[in-house]
């Protein structure tokens, strides 16, 4: 048992690293922690339902698990090609497609979600 509790411990201390290395390289996570803490504040302020709770976490995860994956990929392309390679141009590329795609998809789950009852409240402002 106590071996199991100190592998496991030793495999969060390097998720952990592998977070803080995203957080400390790459300019887009402090994008995406920006945007994620905004979208989380203004949703408690709404009061959201437990679905579209739900909803607004899985957004957020995708966007951060995209980003997290593209790091590691564009990581192991430097590694496999030094040296400039159209494959490992094109890797990297799609890498940073995917993020793209899960942050459209996420602004899209947030206008469904937060767009309405932001937008009655603007109305409501405008209206006063």
């Amino acid at each position: 048992m106590r071996h199991f509790l100190w592998t496991r411990g030793r495999s969060f201390r390097y998720a952990f690293a592998g977070w803080w290395y995203v957080t400390r390289t790459q300019q887009n996570a402090w994008i995406h922690a920006m945007v994620s803490i905004a979208v989380i504040v203004v949703s408690l302020w709404l009061g959201l339902s437990t679905v579209e709770w739900a909803l607004i976490l899985v957004a957020i995860t995708l966007v951060w698990t995209a980003e997290f994956l593209n790091t590691a990929l564009e990581g192991v392309v430097d590694l496999a090609s030094p040296e400039q390679h159209q494959l490992a141009k094109t890797c990297k590329d799609v890498g940073a497609a995917a993020v793209l795609i899960a942050s459209g998809a996420s602004v899209l789950i947030g206008l469904l979600i937060l767009g309405p009852p932001l937008w009655q409240y603007l109305q409501a402002l405008l209206r006063n």
